[in-house]
């Protein structure tokens, strides 16, 4: 039997040789990759930040979209190329079987910290849409995006489909305050000129940057572009599809980067200087008082959607990254329930939510070099990569949008843990 390969049938020419799939048949990876920069973690630093310093912090939401584009690019090309994943080649190069065990252990922890973010993300939007108590919220939000996952089993096509409709209603739910009460353009162009205003909005700008690029997107994003064409070579080059794979990320950081930007819009337009914004239910009792109920009804729907689509996008990281570092694989679905638990015992206990959140994405800093580090390196490799491997100015502007990422990590966990700001 033919192998799978995710693509459309080929009819063939009237030369008999198989037609190249149009370009929107090679999209797909990016854009479920793309879902971990619309997570609830997102949208809390860009809400909070359009509404302590209005238009102030718009052009890091736009500097961070930029070095996200490079950093998916560069992940999605290491799987095209060599067939791999980040984890797969991580775990063939590290050789002592302990230090391969630690490297998993911080990448476990990372993914574990995703879900949390997420899980509770969709609880608290279901507690607000239905007023069902959190821990339910929970347990839905979970069973949910195992249903999702479930899909991921029968087939790439169905997975991304599912994952990409969600993103439009988080796009629809996240942007319609911003159609409703337009920005202020005079004052959006101001927001593009870099500056600060203080500490505090430093620390800020920080967290925005700090929580876009995250561990597991680099992890999964390798991983669906060697799932999605298993193939390649026999239907298409490799040129090809690292072209499709340009178009692929560029769509699907434009999406999600505007999305980001709408939300601090939002939140500049209708409700700077609100009290409560810098937490979820807070911002939804804003929005609810200042643009009316359909809106934050709009919103609080985006919020669940977002929690439903990055849980199930981090659980499909979490399985690669054990599969690629220890070489075990479990299945998926007993996987997802194991890493559940800590985001239910979080709200069977009544913890915060959303310092809980906060927490979780401090835990995603230390992730950062573990993945942005060996991602430039092995891309860079030409016995790995051959033709493919970064050209020079590729590499030096990878290895500046890690130092600066590394950095600004690092300078988010000295302030949150010294209370600076």
């Amino acid at each position: 039997m033919p192998r799978r390969t995710g693509l459309p049938p080929s009819p063939a020419s009237s030369a008999g040789h198989p037609r190249t799939p149009r370009l929107p048949w090679l999209l797909g990876p990016a854009l479920v990759a793309g879902v971990a920069y619309l997570d609830p973690g997102n949208v809390a630093s860009n809400m909070t930040a359009g509404a302590r310093y209005g238009y102030l912090l718009a052009w890091v939401v736009v500097a961070a979209n930029a070095m996200a584009w490079l950093v998916q690019y560069l992940s999605a090309k290491l799987g095209l190329v060599t067939g791999r994943s980040l984890p797969e080649l991580l775990g063939r190069r590290i050789g002592r079987r302990s230090a391969r065990r630690m490297y998993w252990l911080q990448a476990e922890l990372v993914a574990m910290a995703t879900d949390v973010a997420e899980v509770i993300g969709g609880a608290v939007a279901l507690w607000l849409l239905f007023d069902l108590p959190l821990l339910l919220g929970g347990l839905i939000t979970g069973a949910v995006s195992m249903a999702v996952l479930a899909l991921q089993k029968r087939g790439h096509r169905g997975f991304e489909y599912v994952i990409v409709s969600m993103m439009v209603i988080i796009a629809v739910g996240f942007s319609a305050g911003v159609v409703n009460s337009p920005p202020d353009a005079g004052a959006l162009a101001g927001g593009l000129v870099p500056r600060f205003d203080g500490a505090d909005s430093v620390l800020l700008a920080a967290s925005i940057l700090g929580a876009t690029v995250m561990p597991h997107a680099i992890y999964a994003h390798s991983a669906l572009a060697r799932d999605r064409f298993p193939a390649r070579t026999t239907r298409l080059d490799t040129g090809t599809l690292l072209r499709a794979t340009r178009w692929d990320v560029t769509v699907a950081l434009t999406v999600a980067g505007s999305v980001n930007l709408a939300i601090l819009l939002l939140a500049a337009a209708s409700l700077q200087g609100t009290a409560g914004t810098d937490s979820l239910e807070g911002a939804y009792a804003a929005i609810e008082g200042t643009l009316g109920a359909v809106v934050a009804t709009l919103f609080a729907v985006g919020l669940l959607a977002s929690g439903l689509a990055s849980t199930s996008v981090g659980a499909y990281a979490g399985a690669e990254i054990m599969a690629g570092l220890l070489k075990v694989r479990i299945p998926l679905l007993a996987r997802r329930l194991v890493t559940l638990l800590p985001a239910l015992a979080i709200l069977a206990l009544g913890l915060d939510p959303t310092r809980s959140l906060i927490l979780s994405q401090v835990v995603l800093s230390f992730g950062i070099p573990f993945a942005l580090v060996p991602l430039v390196w092995l891309t860079a490799r030409p016995g790995l990569m051959g033709a493919y491997r970064n050209r020079w100015w590729t590499t030096a502007l990878g290895i500046l949008v890690a130092a600066l990422l590394i950095g600004l990590n690092t300078l988010l966990l000295v302030l949150t843990f010294t209370g600076a700001g």
